[in-house]
């Protein structure tokens, strides 16, 4: 069973069920953390209270590829976890030394470290939904998506879903210096979340969830990557320990957890691409990517 969000006609935001057959039902329910709060309060799982409305409704006309998706839970809060794939270490030690092999670096240590890599990506109005367009950094020459898998968790760290990251990243900015990592993960609309979530207790084996990457330029395919999360080094729950030791998150909290598909080292976004990610039993996230105009780019600018 999945989430959505939709806009429909003169209302702000419509929370829905999407079944495994495609039927959409709309929920009584103002947003997500809603409906899981009220099966909390009900002493039922957020799959029961789903599966009882649908019992006594009818689905809506519409398919769901005829719906305008809205981004699936407004979080406040977007963390992600880093060198968690083996794939994106050798990444990050490739644009930090330029290609040299015989050099230990931090991504060495962090990939075999107790402690893994949290970082801080992105807040609710950074955030966008499927169909939305991701930017593009316009002082960096070398951009990427990371696909990703993303947790939705509540205050105590209890994983509610699964949902489909794309943690946009600047290589050449974190390359240049680790000490930039914020520069090169944290901008406006340089994060996307969706289409849906996945209810956790609908998901057999979160560990082996296939994860494929297309990106398009002028309606040709240039980059495709699947990856598999049962790839990951670590565990969810571990990820998800460290992020709330000694830290308070909020309920609704997004953590995207790592990637293992990177594009070519030739490869940077442009302006106009198409980017799809999909992971298997959740959906297809697709964005646009744009190149925000020059009074976009103000620097210091306050939304």
């Amino acid at each position: 069973m999945r989430i959505i969000r939709f806009k429909y006609n003169d209302e702000d935001s419509i929370l829905a069920a999407l079944t495994d057959e495609n039927k959409v039902y709309r929920l009584p329910y103002t947003d997500f953390m809603n409906l899981v709060n009220e099966a909390e309060n009900q002493k039922v799982t957020t799959l029961f209270l789903v599966e009882n409305v649908i019992a006594t409704s009818l689905p809506i006309k519409e398919s769901i590829d005829e719906l305008s998706l809205l981004v699936p839970i407004i979080a406040p809060e977007v963390w992600a976890s880093g060198v968690t794939y083996e794939k994106s270490r050798d990444a990050r030690k490739y644009e930090s030394t330029g290609g040299k092999t015989d050099v230990i670096t931090c991504y060495d240590k962090v990939y075999d470290a107790d402690r893994p890599e949290i970082f801080f990506k992105s807040t609710a109005a950074r955030t966008i939904g499927p169909n939305d367009a991701v930017h593009i950094r316009s002082d960096s020459n070398w951009q990427i998506p990371e696909p990703e898998l993303g947790l939705v968790i509540n205050k105590d760290g209890k994983i509610l879903g699964y949902t489909i990251g794309n943690d946009m990243s600047s290589r050449d900015i974190e390359g240049e210096n680790p000490l930039y990592l914020p520069q090169a993960k944290i901008w406006k609309n340089s994060c996307s979340i969706g289409p849906v979530i996945r209810l956790a207790e609908t998901v057999e084996d979160p560990y082996n969830l296939q994860i494929t990457c297309q990106i398009y330029r002028d309606n040709q395919k240039v980059v495709e990557g699947t990856a598999n999360t049962k790839q990951l080094k670590r565990k969810y729950s571990e990820l998800i320990g460290y992020l709330i030791k000694d830290n308070k998150i909020f309920d609704g909290t997004v953590l995207l957890t790592g990637t293992c598909i990177v594009p070519p080292n030739e490869f940077t976004l442009q302006d106009g691409d198409r980017i799809e990610i999909e992971i298997s039993g959740i959906g297809i996230l697709k964005n646009d990517v744009k190149l925000p105009a020059p009074k976009e780019q103000l620097v210091g600018k306050i939304e």
